[in-house]
This record gives structure tokens, C-alpha cells and sequence, in this order.
């Protein structure tokens, strides 16, 4: 290199071939984000930079990941709407810098490049990204009730189209680097031997661009009728007045071009309502929740690092969907059951996810590869993690732990992924009851993001935290809960559904509950939940959490649509009928706010009992246990900070 600057955050240099590279290197943190701090220092280096007329630049990173985008730490500082908009308008300014460079730039993307990261990757004139399942492209800034608003809502329609740009801002979904060079978002998508070559020829070349295909040049300009397909799309998942951000980006690009600054006196498109409006503090805090959840398990190792084998016993719809998450993760999968005929359903079923979430066929039959039938349970000698997923039954499962544990390997996690027994229970038949702990998934299990990490009298807290380590590694979020009748999540459903199941009872449709509790804000109400659960499970774990109650108390309705076989979702036919995955509803009645209250009350009491009673930590992981793992209304912060603040 023939000239070097170093700054905190960003240093950089020029090469033989007279292009200069910055390297953003984020100190003391392992994630590159953008502080004003760092912001500062960008916009400094790209004033030398353009002083020193480079034939080029190429902005990389020295992380494992490209730029995670704004540090959302700086969110909670902010003292008022118009210190937001401030932040704004330096991002803005730095990232417009950036674009008007009179010679040509390349993002050099590897790993996660979103929201302001993925800003800075469009103010470039060309993007080059490496070829591998980690680099993912994303604007999650609507997850937080914000606005990509550093040129993003500005920037990215004109580069891919309205169409995909909107399915990428509007719901903060990524896109890998296959599908970025697809849809126009990257000019190279190549593997890490011609990454660094790649961007330097690229760079020195400046190839034109390709045009956008005329379809998407003319809803550039059509504005109007592209902005009302798209708000019946968000109506759909999400109302105005619980999350404005999606309402308030199509606005903002209709308006005024992706501008905040022409918008800002506009309450339905600017920056500064959206930081206003409680919902974005509530999203926030969910954002700071789901962080603290991720640091569980850290510190913890299996030989080698990671776990490499996992063993799963029982193939049933929870036992094949967990042995499917685990095999389309990387690891190796032995899935046991009593006949290959019990086990096939469950491959047929990981066939479809791995067709829908992985989509090439070599990643596909990789996957596939992982995945290990297994009638003679020999995987279990060989596992690093080895977790038990067949019926409620007390005995059974004593008699499954006391042979697992002599074909384990030493230090090999024995988990059970029960719902509704206590630990300590199954532990009594254990020469070692210190490696027994829950790992206990929610169904269905591709979707639910929450595990509970189950920690009974004897369990050992260093297994515990290597069975949150596991659960990080197939990208999910441990809850550490205590070894008690329906541990958090179910603890709290349980008189919930219990309240609605005595309401149809007494008449009340089960239409009307579903959309009183959709008004509240939940993903789906009790009776779709139950139906989605299974009626059978809903009934088997509230006669486990009845505490020794009359039979009088289970539902009459529950009980009659088990007695006949009609189970929910999974039979077509439960409280609803299920046709293509969804339930068919009938007219709903009307609902008050007496009503809601009525529904919801019952879920909030158990909630604050659980906290007081030690059953997590502290209410800021109930609340965090309760949003991941049964939806609670994410604009409302979590059902404790609803309590506190309603």
C-alpha cells in the first residue's frame, strides 16, 4: 500500500493500482454499527479520501460481519423527536457524501449488511458481496418503528423497482446474496478466493449499470396506485394505529421521494412522529429484550466449539420439526422412533421446509444428508446433545432416560423437551440427575423463535447454560425458566385459553373471542391458537397445570372435540375446519373493550405471578418469554410493561 490513515473506527489506504480502501473496524465492539461517533469519522475519511483522487474506493469491513447499521443504543439516548430527526440529517448527509464521489465506490459486503450498512452499500455506485448463506441484506429499521431513512426509502426502489424494494423495507425480511444478484440489489455475488479481486476490478472498470426493466420504471412513476396495493398488503398483518411505520414509509416515498426532511411537518410521513408514538419505544425495548436473550449460554463450549450431533427421540410433529431446524443449522441429525413407517412423515415434512427455506438444491440435499433416520437409536452414543420428544408419560420417559443415559458419552446433554412434566420427576431414575435439562420448543417449531431452558432441582447450571449455547446455535432464543408446572409460556396460556374455553362454553362464539384478541394486538386468538397447538395438547396441559381441580373445570367444549377425534389443525377439523393451512371462519360477533379486558386479564395476572413466584429472572424476561414465545402484542411492550404503564 502506498499510504495508510488510521482513525478509531475507520482507517484506510491506497493501493499499486491507485485505489483506495477503508476498512471499517468498529473498536470494542464485535459488530460495526454507527454511532454519531462513527458517523463523524466516516464523513472525515471520505473528505481526505476525495482530497487525495483516488481512481477509485472500496469500503470493506474487518469484522465477520459488513455493518449491522445504525447502533439503536443511540435510539435510547435521544431526548426528544427533533434530536432524532438531528441523527437523521447526519446520516444523511454523510451517506449523500459518499454517493457524490467523482470517481467510482464499491461496498465490499460480507456477512450482515442492514439498515444504515445496507444505506451505505446503495450510496456506492457498485456492490460486490461474498457468495455464502451468511450475507444477508435487510432494512429491519421497521421492526423498530422506524424508517430507513439515510436515502434508503429513497434509494432502493429506483435500484430494484417498488415492487421488490417494499417486500424488503416494508416487512425487514433479508435477502441472501443469490437473490440479491437476482433482483439487481448486487452487481457480483462471488466466493471469498475472488471477493477482494472482484471489487478491485469492478471498481476500476465501472462497467454501466443495467437499466431497470420497463415494468419497474413506470411504477416509479405510478405512485399512487403502487402506495394502495401496498397498504391492503400491511393492512393485512398490521393496523395503523398499532405500527405506523410501514404507513408512514409509503407516505414518505409518495410524497416526498424518500425525503424526511420535505416530510417533516407531515404527522403521516415524518421521522419525528414516528418517535413520538409510544409504539417505537415499546419496539425498541423488544429489540434490547431479544439481545439480552441472545447472551445466554455465552461462555459455554462442547468439545470442538459447538455441538456437532444432536440426537432427537421421537418423530412426531415437534420431535421431526426440531431434528429438521437442527439439520437445516449444520449439524448432523439422528432422528429415532419404533418403525421406519413412523418416521417418514417427518422426513416428508423437513422435504418441504428445506424446499422453502433453503430453495437451492445443493443446500437442500446437504441438509438432507444431515438428516439421519435412526429405528436402532445408535446416533445417541455419538451425540453432544440428545433431547427427548415422545408422548406425556411419566414412565415412558423414566424408562427412555434411564437407557439414554447408559449409551451417552460423557458430557453429552440429556434434554427432554416436555411441556407439562416436572424434571425433577423424570431426573429420579438418573444415576447423574445433574445432566437432565429442558429444552422445551413451541410448535410449530420453524416459526416459534422461543426455547425455555428448564432447570430442575439437581440440574447442573453449566449443562444448562451449554443447552442455551445450543439453542443460540440453531438460532433460536433460550429462556432460562425454573423446573415448574407449564415452566413460563404455558403457566401463563394456560388460564388464558381456560377463560376462553369457559366463554365458549357459555355460549360465546369463538369467532367473536378470536377477533376481540386480535384487536388487542396478538397474532391469532385463543381458539385458532388451540387449534394450531392441537386440542389434544390444550387439554392434556390443562388437566397437568389443574392443580389437583375437579373435572368439572376442564372446558366441555375441549373435551368433546378430543373425545371425537377432531384435534385442530393437524386432524382438518377442530374448533375450525383447516383447509390449505388455514382455518375457515365463520361471521364474527362484536366486541367491546370489556370484553378484551375479560380475555386478556387472566393471561396478565399469571404473568405477574410467575415473575413473583421465581419463576424467570425478572419481569423484563417474562416480558421477553411471553412476546417470542406467545406473541403478545409487540407494540405494547410485553404483558408486565403493559401492566406498569396501562
Amino acid at each position: 500500500m502506498d499510504r495508510a490513515v488510521v482513525a478509531r473506527h475507520f482507517h484506510w489506504e491506497t493501493d499499486k493500482d491507485g485505489l483506495a480502501w477503508l476498512t471499517f473496524d468498529k473498536q470494542g465492539e464485535s459488530t460495526n454499527t454507527f454511532s454519531k461517533e462513527a458517523l463523524s469519522q466516516l464523513s472525515s475519511c471520505l473528505d481526505e479520501i476525495k482530497a487525495a483522487s483516488p481512481k477509485g474506493l472500496v469500503i470493506r469491513s474487518a469484522k465477520e460481519n459488513f455493518i449491522a447499521g445504525a447502533d439503536v443504543e443511540e435510539f435510547t439516548r435521544f431526548k426528544s423527536p427533533q434530536e432524532a430527526l438531528a441523527f437523521v440529517r447526519l446520516g444523511w448527509d454523510v451517506l449523500q457524501k459518499l454517493r457524490d464521489l467523482p470517481f467510482p465506490s464499491t461496498a465490499m459486503v460480507n456477512g450482515f449488511c442492514m439498515g444504515g450498512g445496507l444505506e451505505l452499500a446503495l450510496a456506492c455506485r457498485y456492490r460486490v458481496a461474498l457468495d455464502d448463506p451468511k450475507t444477508r441484506f435487510s432494512f429491519p429499521e421497521v421492526m423498530l418503528g422506524i424508517m430507513p431513512a439515510w436515502h434508503g426509502v429513497q434509494w432502493l426502489p429506483k435500484l430494484i423497482g417498488p415492487a421488490a424494494a417494499f417486500d424488503i423495507i416494508l416487512t425487514g425480511k433479508s435477502v441472501d446474496a443469490r437473490r440479491a444478484k437476482r433482483i439487481g440489489l448486487v452487481d457480483q455475488a462471488v466466493p471469498l478466493r475472488i471477493l477482494e479481486n472482484t471489487a478491485r476490478i469492478t471498481t476500476l472498470e465501472s462497467p454501466e449499470r443495467k437499466k431497470l426493466p420497463l415494468g419497474s420504471r413506470l411504477m416509479l412513476f405510478f405512485r399512487s396506485f403502487v402506495v394502495s396495493r401496498a397498504r391492503k398488503q400491511v393492512a393485512k398483518r398490521a393496523k395503523r394505529e398499532h405500527y405506523p411505520a410501514p404507513y408512514a414509509i409509503l407516505e414518505l416515498w409518495r410524497k416526498y421521494d424518500g425525503d424526511p426532511f420535505a416530510a417533516k411537518d407531515d404527522p403521516d410521513a415524518s421521522v419525528e412522529a414516528l418517535f413520538a408514538h409510544p409504539t417505537t419505544a415499546n419496539l425498541i425495548r423488544i429489540f434490547f429484550l431479544q439481545e439480552r436473550l441472545k447472551e445466554h449460554g455465552k461462555g459455554a463450549h462442547f468439545p470442538g466449539g459447538k455441538a456437532r450431533h444432536v440426537h432427537v427421540v421421537g418423530a412426531g410433529v415437534m420431535g421431526g420439526d426440531i431434528a429438521a431446524v437442527c439439520a437445516m443449522r449444520g449439524l448432523t441429525v439422528t432422528l429415532q422412533d419404533t418403525s421406519p413407517e413412523r418416521l417418514a412423515p417427518a422426513v416428508k415434512r423437513s422435504a418441504e421446509l428445506f424446499a422453502k427455506r433453503l430453495r437451492e438444491p445443493r443446500r437442500v440435499r446437504d441438509a438432507f444428508d444431515r438428516l439421519i433416520p435412526d429405528v436402532s437409536g445408535a446416533g445417541a452414543g455419538q451425540a453432544d446433545v440428545i433431547i427427548e420428544a415422545i408422548f406425556e408419560n411419566l414412565e415412558a420417559k423414566r424408562s427412555l432416560f434411564s437407557h439414554l443415559e447408559s449409551i451417552a458419552k460423557p458430557g453429552a446433554i440429556l434434554a427432554s423437551n416436555t411441556s407439562s412434566l416436572k424434571l425433577a420427576d423424570i431426573a429420579t431414575v438418573l444415576k447423574d440427575p445433574s445432566r437432565l435439562v429442558g429444552i422445551h420448543f413451541f410448535n410449530p417449531v420453524p416459526l416459534l423463535q422461543l426455547v425455555e431452558i428448564v432447570s430442575g432441582e439437581k440440574t447442573n447450571p453449566e449443562m444448562a447454560k451449554k443447552a442455551a449455547a445450543f439453542v443460540r446455535q440453531i438460532d433460536k432464543l433460550p429462556l432460562p425458566v425454573k423446573d415448574a408446572p407449564g415452566f413460563l409460556v404455558n403457566r401463563v396460556l394456560g388460564p388464558y385459553m381456560q377463560n376462553a374455553f369457559r366463554m365458549i362454553d357459555e355460549g360465546m362464539k369463538p369467532e367473536t373471542i378470536d377477533r376481540a384478541m386480535e384487536a388487542f394486538g396478538m397474532p391469532m386468538g385463543p381458539a385458532e391458537l388451540a387449534d394450531t397447538v392441537g386440542l389434544d395438547i390444550c387439554l392434556a396441559a390443562g388437566k397437568g397445570l389443574a392443580k389437583g381441580r375437579s373435572e368439572a373445570d376442564v372446558p366441555k367444549f375441549l373435551a368433546d372435540k378430543v373425545a371425537l377425534g377432531l384435534l385442530g389443525k393437524k386432524s382438518g377439523q377442530g374448533i375450525y375446519r383447516w383447509a390449505n393451512g388455514k382455518p375457515v371462519k365463520g361471521e364474527a360477533g362484536t366486541c367491546d373493550q370489556r370484553m378484551i379486558d375479560s380475555l386478556i386479564e387472566p393471561y396478565l395476572h399469571e404473568a405477574a405471578a410467575a415473575v413473583k413466584e421465581g419463576i424467570v429472572a425478572d419481569a423484563e424476561l417474562a416480558d421477553a418469554g411471553l412476546i417470542f414465545g406467545t406473541g403478545f402484542a409487540p407494540f405494547r411492550g410485553g404483558p408486565l410493561h403493559y401492566l406498569k404503564n396501562r
